[in-house]
């Protein structure tokens, strides 16, 4: 009996010894449990504090990471080639580590165009504003959105962003041409591109001497390429655009061929001076439109104008110098009988050079980048151009065809140094401000006696550089004749009506009728009816244009007409078919679309 009791004991004991373990094991199961927890949390908290270094907008880690690993990234583009392809993502991901862009794929991943191999051939696009450049091609990697589990944490990016390459961001041509204009352009395309979108610039350039400018385009710093790894080493955009547009571009830098203006340019000056205004009041300078300028009476007006007259010369203190800067200024002041200002991109702000030239009559400088200010000179104002001895202004015109958009209403006049004694060389100095003493000796000496740069491709031609950084003594004589004459030919400045650049619609309701005279003679008459913009227009000039087709033949008969009713004998056969096409022009050079095609069978 006692020995079932003490049985009995000790397996009560052993009973409760085994749930004590039970209990204590559950308990630091749980508490491991917990610790795990715990421990995502702080790792979520931090990362999303890290998230938000990078962005005041605030952001649901948790959710975040979920969408990325449940649906991995999206990608819709629009443009057929790499050349003119901007594309929106969700969740793209750049990897700081390996440098490089990825893509997440799951069963929810969108990716359009989806193009497979031809991504690589040669870029699924360009992060520039300059077509086709080799250092400027995007693409990325991709990985099942599984390989996150071995991945370092993402840090999430949640401002809407514009990932692009600026061009070169030293240079402030390219900084207008290839940047600001493109991004402000871009930015217009898609409404969340607004003043809280972040720009993140991928080129691996440090701020640059511009970048002031580059922070006028959003209320939001921008962030280098550098500066990314220093917020993680796994960076994910919740929502992104990637690329910029190019159609405000209207010159291209001679990588293929010599340079020159594009061939198709699709900008105005209409969109060029907007983005000028936009800028401007971004740095608080104000000026007074054309527009606005209509009180009081038209003598009063007039001696107000000449009065508030005012040239710009730029000055330069360090390269590409106007020896006689001094002796130039009285001569301008004397000729045209206004005061001359100076302005310095080394000595002033840019706004405060910008306040300056926006109200000025005519801006001279030298050939060079400060020259893309003439963007913000009033319409009507003169651009005068310099150029050192050897180099022809016929072939280097970024400001010549920027003063000759449609729109743009400025007039460039260029003068050429012509006398070699008028000039100063730097053989001595570095290649890239035209030194020559790192080449062959026979080099040196062809550079030496050539009298002019012949056309050559970019960038970095010997003889252009040496040529292009010449201080140069201007022929006051010569100078102001040039001057004087292209003064002749300035267009007088009328106020732009917006009917005066209308297209016309299709001619409505077109219609022929037939009818044959003899066995060889026929006659086709052709008519139809007004555009339907026209009769809410004021337009000088309006015709029409008529074309004629014997079906199966490849030439086609052009007519300009006044009337909307016209009969056509002469080389009209009989029993023959005949294809015809009408359109109206306003002012001979705007051009409405053709109507849809007649079909009439004498």
């Amino acid at each position: 009996m006692r020995a079932s009791v003490a049985g009995c004991r000790m397996s009560v004991g052993a009973l409760l010894n085994g749930l004590l373990i039970s209990v204590v094991a559950a308990l630091l199961w749980k508490y491991s449990k917990l610790s795990e927890h715990a421990a995502l949390l702080e790792e979520e908290l931090h990362m999303t504090q890290q998230s938000q270094e990078v962005s005041q907008a605030h952001i649901d880690y948790h959710v975040a990471l979920q969408a990325l690993q449940e649906h991995g990234t999206h990608m819709v583009c629009t443009g057929k080639m790499h050349t003119d392809r901007i594309c929106r993502f969700d969740y793209l991901c750049y990897c700081s580590d390996a440098e490089e862009f990825v893509f997440f794929h799951s069963n929810s991943s969108v990716m359009l165009p989806n193009l497979g191999s031809r991504r690589f051939q040669p870029a699924l696009l360009d992060l520039s504003s300059v077509e086709d450049h080799n250092t400027q091609y995007f693409n990325f990697l991709e990985l099942p959105a599984a390989a996150l589990k071995f991945m370092p944490k993402p840090v999430f990016v949640p401002d809407v962003t514009l990932i692009l390459n600026r061009f070169n961001p030293d240079n402030l041509m390219h900084v207008f041409h290839d940047d600001l204009l493109p991004a402000y352009y871009t930015m217009k395309q898609y409404s969340d591109l607004d003043d809280e979108a972040r720009l993140v610039f991928m080129e691996g350039w440090g701020e640059g001497p511009h970048f002031d400018l580059y922070r006028l385009l959003s209320s939001k710093q921008p962030l280098l390429k550098e500066q990314l790894r220093n917020f993680g080493k796994l960076m994910c955009f919740t929502k992104s655009y990637v690329g910029l547009s190019k159609m405000t571009t209207w010159y291209q830098y001679g990588f293929v061929q010599p340079q020159g203006p594009k061939a198709n340019i699709l900008v105005s000056g209409n969109e060029i001076r907007q983005f000028a205004r936009a800028l401007m009041q971004k740095m608080n300078i104000t000026r007074v439109e054309e527009a606005e300028k209509d009180s009081g009476s038209a003598e009063d007006e007039k001696e107000k104008e000449m009065k508030d007259e005012y040239i710009v010369v730029f000055s330069r203190s360090t390269t590409r110098l106007i020896l006689n800067e001094a002796e130039l200024i009285m001569a301008l002041a004397r000729e045209f009988q206004m005061r001359v200002v100076t302005v310095s991109l080394e000595e002033q702000s840019f706004p405060s050079i910008v306040q300056v030239i926006s109200s000025a009559s005519m801006l001279v400088s030298m050939h060079g980048a400060q020259l893309i200010t003439s963007l913000f000179l009033p319409r009507g104002a003169a651009v005068v151009e310099l150029f050192p001895f050897g180099v022809n202004p016929e072939q280097y015109t970024p400001y010549k065809t920027l003063a000759s958009l449609p729109g743009m209403d400025l007039h460039h006049i260029s003068w050429r140094n012509m006398k070699e004694e008028n000039t100063i060389t730097h053989p001595d100095r570095s290649w890239e401000q035209g030194g020559i003493a790192h080449l062959e000796k026979e080099e040196r000496e062809r550079i030496l006696e050539s009298k002019e740069v012949p056309r050559h491709l970019c960038c970095r031609n010997p003889e252009w550089l040496f040529r292009i950084y010449q201080d140069t003594l201007v022929d006051i004589p010569s100078f102001l004749e040039v001057l004087k004459e292209g003064m002749k030919t300035k267009p007088s400045l009328k106020k732009s009506k917006v009917s005066s650049t209308v297209h016309p619609g299709r001619v409505r309701e077109p219609q022929c009728q037939t009818s044959v005279q003899t066995t060889n003679e026929a006659k086709l008459t052709v008519s139809w009816q007004i555009p339907w913009n026209l009769k809410y227009l004021k337009v000088r000039e309006v015709k029409y244009e008529v074309w004629i087709q014997e079906q199966g033949e490849n030439t086609y008969m052009p007519y300009i007409l006044t009337q909307q009713n016209y009969t056509f004998s002469e080389n009209i056969k009989p029993f023959t078919t005949y294809l015809v096409w009408v359109r109206c022009i306003f002012n001979k050079n705007l051009l409405g679309p053709f109507a849809d095609v007649l079909t009439c069978r004498t």
